[in-house]
Parts: structure tokens; C-alpha cells; sequence
């Protein structure tokens, strides 16, 4: 256990810090065994409220409904959030552990032992939507793929492997990779709640509290502790706290595409008498409706839904407040209408390929993504395709 203990002491008060694995039977034993032997002031968690309270009741899928998720756009990230969910499940199962058991083993103990407990993590919510804000066009592909095939890779994880995620070494090699491809989802994961649960550890109540959280935050948060006890480092978390508004670039970028392609289909007009105008509108076309048809049918999409993305794509391409991605996903969330078996499904059908494709929720999701990407591919190829006409 001495491992994976770190103690911090000062004058008036001691933190002692226990890394964990979120998916061990071991940490689930360390937790009790640290709490019952510290016997601290307060135990803290590295769990929110929505989280935790998922741990301790059956989730209700039925109350999600997936018209409302589309319409706010909200589709990318339930798809990140089942994602995610789906990769712990599958590793959890093949460890016969529920993630999150020692964070709940920890507030069990300490309730049992009458001790007050605090939840410091940020709101799930706010992490993964600042995480898609800060992230680039490319990079919110990057993260979904990423996320998507760990979540659907058949590759066993044994339970020396969860163990090895507690040693810093590998840990600070995984941080530095993750840094490498993506930065800013490196940022907002990782550093962001390093700052986030230092400084409500740091805040929260008792002369002796024992924190439980995963090993990777270990390391970022005693640094952080240093310099909030040195006073070097502020304590506001309210910059980190709420999802950013969109810069003047992300309110102008959208427009970018459609002035840049209206702009040049007026120069075919205007130079040509407008036989390369009605050319480049062709182009257009075709080169949209098929790359996202294509990719609605890659994602099993229903026949209707596959004639929408074909007839959408070069309108919604060349609009900034409407995706086909959006239209997808309506048409084919409306034929093939979510099950109540769906929703009480769900969290099984997230933990493999078929399950995906088979649960009604989830296919709406995979539909709305792969449509979207194959009309983001179209849309470079259409404007290649357009501007090299301007030439011929």
C-alpha cells in the first residue's frame, strides 16, 4: 500500500493521498483498509454528484430523449460520455469490478465509520463539454476515434496491466503521449482536474483528510498543493468551471466554407458565362452526397436515411447552423423509433460492436457521426474540386 500513498505534512495539518486503479479489486481493499488505519477528519472523493449518484442508483435511460439530444446538438458528446463509459464497463467486467466501486467503497466506509466525505471532481458535463470546445475540428475526430475504438477493441486487460496504471512511470509516459496527439484534451482531462481537486482538497475540512483518487491525478495534484500552500498558485476555479463561450474564431469559422464556396461559384458565373458556375455546382454535389451517404450506410443507416444524407449534404455543407449529421440522426432516430428494451439495455449494449449497431440509441448516434464525417471528407474534396475549375 506504501506505494501508492502520498503523504503531505505541514504544520497544522497532514493530507494523505491514495492513488488508485478506478477498476481493482485491490484499490476497492486499499480504500477500506487506509480508512479504517488513518481514521482522517474527512474522506474526499474523486467523484461529482451525477456520478456518484449513478453509482448508487440504477441509471434511467428512459428519461433521455435522443430528438431533444440532436436538436442541441448535445449527440457528439452522449456518443463521448458512452464511449468512455463502455471502456471501463469492459475492463471492469473482465476484472469482475464496477468501475468506480472504490470511490463508492470509500463514502461506504466512511459513512459506516461516521466520518464526513466530500465529492471534489468537476461536473462530468462541464469536462467533456470544455474538452470539445477547446478541441479543433480534427482533434474532436481524433478524440471520438480514439474513444470509440477503445471502447469497441476486444483486447483483454488483465488485472496485472490495472495494477501497472498505478506506477507514475508508466502513468507520466501514457500523459506524455496523450500530450503529444491531443493537447488540448490532454489539458482539460488531466491538468484542469490535477487544479480542480488539488484546490477542494485544499479548501475542504480537517486537520487529517485522506483523499481517494485515480494515481494519474496524483503526481499534477501534490504540485498543485505545494503552491496553493505557498500561496504562489490562486484558489478561484471559476475559469475552469464553465464551458467557454466560442471565440470570434469559432463564431466566424463556420462562415468561412460557405462565403469561400458561394465566392467562388459567383467567379464561375461571372467568368465563364456560367458554364463553369452549373460545372461547380455539380462538383458540389456529388462530391458531398456521396462521401455522406456512403458513410450512412457504412453505419448500417436505414435505406431513408441514406436518400437524406444524399439530398442534405450539399445544403448542410454549405450551412453553418445545420449539419447532416443532424438530419441523419432525425430521420433515422423517427423510422426506427428508440425501444424501451433500448434503454434498459444500453449500458450492456455499449460494450461491444454488435451491441452498438443493435441498440436503437446508439445506432442513431454512429449514424449522425459516420454521415458527418463522410460530408467532411466531401467538402475538402468539393472544394478542390471547384477551385481547380477556376483554372482550367
Amino acid at each position: 500500500m506504501k506505494e501508492t500513498v502520498t503523504r503531505l505534512q505541514w504544520e497544522d495539518r497532514e493530507l494523505i493521498l491514495l492513488g488508485t486503479a478506478h477498476v481493482s479489486k485491490e484499490s476497492v481493499d486499499e480504500v477500506k483498509a487506509l480508512i479504517a488505519q488513518e481514521s482522517p477528519d474527512r474522506v474526499c472523493v474523486e467523484i461529482d454528484e451525477g456520478r456518484f449518484r449513478s453509482l448508487r442508483e440504477v441509471q434511467n435511460w428512459e428519461k433521455l430523449d435522443i430528438f431533444q439530444i440532436i436538436k442541441q446538438k448535445k449527440s457528439f458528446l452522449l456518443l463521448a460520455n458512452l464511449a468512455l463509459s463502455s471502456f471501463q464497463r469492459k475492463i471492469g467486467a473482465s476484472l469482475d469490478v464496477k468501475p468506480g466501486s472504490e470511490m463508492q467503497a470509500a463514502v461506504e466506509a466512511a459513512e459506516a465509520a461516521g466520518i464526513p466525505f466530500s465529492l471534489i471532481d468537476r461536473e462530468v458535463s462541464v469536462t467533456l463539454r470544455r474538452a470539445w470546445a477547446l478541441s479543433s475540428f480534427w482533434n474532436k475526430n481524433k478524440l471520438l476515434a480514439a474513444l470509440l475504438g477503445s471502447a469497441l477493441s476486444d483486447e483483454q486487460v488483465n488485472a496485472e496491466e490495472i495494477e501497472n496504471l498505478k506506477n507514475r512511470t508508466e502513468l507520466e509516459s501514457m500523459m506524455e503521449e496523450l500530450a503529444k496527439e491531443l493537447p488540448s484534451v490532454k489539458k482539460v482531462l488531466i491538468d484542469e482536474r490535477d487544479q480542480f481537486l488539488a484546490t477542494k482538497l485544499f479548501q475542504s475540512e480537517g486537520k487529517k483528510v485522506l483523499a481517494v483518487l485515480g494515481a494519474g491525478h496524483v503526481p499534477g495534484m501534490v504540485r498543485w498543493l505545494e503552491e496553493l500552500k505557498a500561496g504562489t498558485k490562486s484558489a478561484d476555479l471559476s475559469e475552469i468551471d464553465h464551458v467557454p463561450p466560442p471565440g470570434i474564431g469559432a463564431k466566424i469559422g463556420p462562415w468561412v466554407i460557405p462565403a469561400l464556396l458561394i465566392g467562388i461559384i459567383v467567379l464561375g458565373f461571372a467568368t465563364s458565362g456560367g458554364i463553369k458556375g452549373f460545372d461547380m455546382i455539380r462538383d458540389w454535389i456529388f462530391a458531398t452526397s456521396i462521401p455522406a451517404a456512403l458513410g450512412t450506410l457504412v453505419a448500417l443507416g436505414h435505406p431513408l436515411t441514406i436518400l437524406a444524407a444524399l439530398v442534405a449534404a450539399p445544403i448542410t455543407t454549405a450551412h453553418p447552423a445545420i449539419g447532416v449529421g443532424m438530419v441523419t440522426g432525425l430521420v433515422q432516430a423517427f423510422i426506427r423509433r428508440p425501444r424501451v428494451m433500448d434503454f434498459e439495455t444500453l449500458n450492456h449494449d455499449i460494450t461491444s460492436v454488435k451491441g452498438f449497431f443493435k441498440n436503437r440509441i446508439t445506432h442513431v448516434l454512429l449514424v449522425m457521426l459516420l454521415s458527418s464525417l463522410g460530408a467532411s471528407i466531401g467538402t475538402f474534396l468539393g472544394l478542390k474540386d471547384i477551385i481547380s475549375r477556376l483554372f482550367v
